[in-house]
């Protein structure tokens, strides 16, 4: 009996149901319009905005599903450093971000150059540029090689292991990718959409490398809806919605995996992730829109360089409360220095002070 579909005689002649999705296919196809048809009437930098903005949350969202936090001032400042664009408060960031920042902005900035191995081998030696995966040394840049033996996916304490996916042998790799690579490339009869999820299960089915699929999936998921857009400008994240719904991600992926050549749940499943990513957007797009109205209000207003520097990270979604402290640390100043910014900022009516009492004094903006 076969275990996962890779091991099935037709692999990868995959098969779906298109009267059983169509409806949703539709709805997302309307939101995608709606939402481009939005940005069109936005000015340049808006749109620049909630590009920083979604690809920020894009990169944080899908190293958070394999369990990694990243800073996300230094996402922030990387992104905004290789789209050519100055924000306030830019921080250094490390070499892990770097790559990170690099493979999504090559995987949706050019999303209509062709996929090759060389591209992959790229985005994966930007991922690890130390050569190593934690404490251990991988295969970088080049297919796995399963040295320490099958490439699976378990859960469960050592000696109880749950096997949940075991991969193609490393031997079959070169071969199913070079497939892979042909029908990615191939201009065929496909709406993107549903070849953005096929792409994700095939892909992460033949989990290539050692380490990183997860995220290389996705930046490809990207890449192909990028494409679905006809856009190179990202206002939606698919990751943060699938960062939200991990535990069913990883439920229906398994089911798939062990399932037939048959992937219209899978399909349905995405579809569904996706409407709920496209609508989400107008979180961060009403954010972008009332830090440019706040700052079109108060152009005339003075504001020193540290206070416009703290009210951009709470308008960029400020983690905790705001205090002088955090104030004196964050804009590398004294609290004297800090609670006079404070109370200049309450005086001009910017910001105030929460009603709810505590141990430390909190503030918000008016």
């Amino acid at each position: 009996m076969n275990a996962f579909i890779h091991q099935l005689d037709h692999w990868p002649e995959f098969s779906w149901r298109t009267d059983e999705f169509v409806n949703l296919l539709s709805e997302v196809r309307n939101l995608q319009g709606r939402l481009t048809g939005r940005m069109e009437s936005l000015g340049f930098d808006l749109r620049n905005e909630a590009t920083l903005e979604t690809l920020t949350l894009d990169v944080l969202k899908s190293t958070e599903i394999e369990g990694e936090i990243l800073n996300p001032d230094q996402v922030r400042s990387s992104i905004a450093r290789r789209l050519g664009m100055e924000i306030a408060g830019s921080v250094e960031s490390d070499r892990n971000v770097d790559g990170m920042v690099e493979m999504m902005i090559d995987a949706t900035h050019h999303c209509f150059r062709p996929l090759t191995a060389e591209r992959l081998f790229d985005w994966h030696a930007a991922l690890f540029s130390t050569g190593r995966s934690g404490m251990y040394k991988i295969t970088i840049a080049g297919w796995r090689k399963d040295s320490t033996g099958a490439m699976q996916v378990v859960s469960g304490a050592m000696g109880k292991e749950k096997v949940h996916f075991q991969a193609p042998d490393s031997s079959f790799v070169e071969t199913e990718m070079n497939r892979f690579l042909d029908w990615f490339n191939k201009k065929e009869d496909i709406d993107l959409v549903i070849k953005a999820a096929v792409a994700h299960v095939w892909f992460v089915t033949i989990h290539p490398f050692d380490d990183g699929n997860g995220r290389i999936t996705r930046a490809l998921t990207d890449m192909l809806l990028a494409q679905s857009d006809k856009s190179t400008q990202r206002f939606y994240s698919m990751s943060a919605q699938i960062r939200l719904d991990r535990k069913h991600y990883y439920e229906i992926l398994e089911r798939t995996q062990k399932g037939n050549l048959d992937i219209t749940e899978w399909i349905k499943w995405f579809l569904r992730c996706l409407m709920n990513a496209l609508k989400s957007t107008d979180t961060v797009l009403n954010r972008v829109l009332f830090k440019a109205d706040f700052w079109n209000k108060h152009a005339n207003t003075p504001i020193n360089e540290r206070q416009k520097k703290l009210l951009n990270k709470v308008f960029d979604g400020f983690e905790g409360k705001l205090t002088s402290s955090k104030w004196a640390k964050i804009a590398k100043c004294s609290k004297d220095t800090a609670i006079r910014d404070i109370n200049d900022l309450i005086s001009k009516n910017i910001l105030q002070k929460e009603e709810a009492g505590g141990r430390s004094t909190n503030y918000e903006l008016k």
